[in-house]
């Protein structure tokens, strides 16, 4: 006769109906006991008489629930993690699972199943850290007494997890941090992402790829979003890095990213504040983990290993899917967001500036070229030696120079002539004559004034004042 086991509940249960089968009792003191009926306690007796103790163990014992995962199904998703999506944190694997691979199934399940199969999700709860913590010390401090692990445990664990709640501004517009993440983004070599977070609404408002965190990569997100949105109120940063360091004399203009940014923002009316504490930032900290648990798994799904690609996939596909998934409609907040500039104010003013003066031969030197300016009916413009003037690299590349209340034009002085007066074709000087666009003296381009500004911005930063 095949020997029966019961649970440890089906036993007690089995226990008591058999003691007041065999020697009798008060079928409501057994009805109490075991949290039944004395209906039911009728009932197990019947079962009891014709089953014995076979009649205890529970009728769905051994069976499949009808609701349960296919084992077929359980294999894929367990093989297609550790496949194809390895290191994927298991809430953004079910949203694949779902959108791309064309199953149904929901996260708990997902997230059951995976445990089952020894994997455990990089983005682990306090409770699961909490117990590998203890196992460890355990392991590492075998006399240790329960409490005292239990005590160290906990601290280090509160100290991981304690940071200020704050509460997000009022405005769309009103404040937006921005921030750059180094890290293994796509390909072998790391990469520096810089983003761009509206605090009020948590939408990603600008996002771009560079070798390095670079003025570039700011003027690129604040030109996304003027374009998109408007003119924010106040942009909120780290104090270091590109923002606030230790100037030497050989830096170059395009790498002071203080002073170039710091004066577009002036001139288009944005404020500037600076935090050490990366709490104080916390959402864009929050957003930069965020993408490098997503993005760098979808960037290597797709097999995209390069710059160009990354940025557009950045900007086409994972940013809009990021806002739609995670932020707050900001058409449906109230904003302080100004009106966007036209796309040649944008240009302008997202600009390069650096101080320069003319030389003996009425050129400039810029990036080890030399250049010389032009009026906008393309006539050579000239100046005293030593000339104070600010030379202007557009967005776009183009190059200007400010020489007091006028702009011109600057044009590249060749090494070599382009034509030879002795042996080429002359061509009718009518023909020959152009005239090139020079933007109005509408912008702030005054050596003078943008020379303070840099001069303020790295005291104030050094001294403090």
């Amino acid at each position: 006769m095949r020997k029966v086991e019961l649970k440890m509940n089906e036993q007690f249960k089995y226990e008591a109906i058999k003691e007041l089968h065999d020697h009798g009792g008060n079928k409501n003191r057994v009805a109490i006991k075991l949290g039944i009926t004395v209906r039911q306690v009728n009932r197990l007796l019947k079962v009891y008489k014709e089953k014995g103790k076979a009649g205890f163990v529970h009728g769905n014992r051994n069976r499949q629930p009808v609701n349960s995962l296919p084992q077929e199904l359980i294999d894929t998703i367990v093989n297609l993690y550790r496949d194809k999506y390895q290191g994927w944190n298991f809430l953004h694997y079910t949203e694949f699972l779902n959108e791309k691979e064309n199953f149904k199934v929901s996260y708990g399940s997902v997230y059951k199943v995976l445990s089952a199969a020894g994997i455990n999700s990089p983005k682990i709860q306090r409770k699961t850290r909490k117990e590998r913590a203890k196992a460890k010390l355990r392991k590492d401090n075998p006399k240790a007494r329960e409490e005292e692990i239990e005590e160290i445990v906990s601290y280090e664990i509160a100290l991981e997890d304690s940071h200020p709640r704050q509460e997000r501004a009022k405005y769309f517009g009103e404040r937006v941090e921005m921030d750059a993440s180094i890290h293994l983004w796509y390909g072998t070599n790391k990469s520096a992402l810089h983003l761009a977070i509206d605090h009020s609404t948590g939408r990603i408002l600008g996002g771009y790829f560079q070798k390095e965190e670079t003025l570039k990569g700011y003027y690129c997100i604040l030109k996304q979003i003027l374009e998109n949105y408007g003119i924010p109120y106040k942009f909120f940063t780290d104090n270091r890095t590109v923002f606030n360091y230790n100037r030497d004399n050989v830096k170059k203009e395009e790498k002071d990213v203080l002073t170039q940014f710091g004066y577009a923002c002036k001139t288009l009316g944005i404020a500037i504040e600076t935090s050490s504490v990366s709490q104080a930032k916390g959402m864009i900290e929050r957003a930069n983990q965020t993408f490098q648990g997503r993005l760098v798994n979808e960037l290597k799904l797709n097999g995209i290993t390069e710059i160009d690609g990354a940025n557009r996939y950045l900007t086409e596909v994972f940013i809009p899917d990021f806002n739609n998934r995670f932020a707050t409609p900001y058409k449906k907040s109230d904003s302080v967001m100004s009106e966007s500039p036209d796309a040649e104010k944008i240009n302008l003013t997202l600009a390069v500036l650096s101080p320069r003066k003319f030389d003996n031969g009425n050129s400039i030197k810029y990036n080890n070229h030399y250049y010389m300016a032009y009026d906008k009916n393309m006539n050579l413009v000239c100046f005293m030696p030593h000339k104070e003037c600010l030379v202007i690299q557009a967005f776009d590349g183009n190059l200007f120079i400010s020489v007091e209340e006028k702009v011109y034009k600057l044009i590249e002085l060749e090494k070599n002539a382009k034509e030879s007066e002795n042996f080429d074709i002359k061509v009718d000087e009518k023909i020959k004559k152009k005239t090139v666009y020079i933007p109005p003296m509408s912008h702030p381009w005054k050596r003078a004034l943008f020379v303070t500004h840099q001069e303020q911005t790295h005291q104030f930063h050094q001294y403090g004042f």
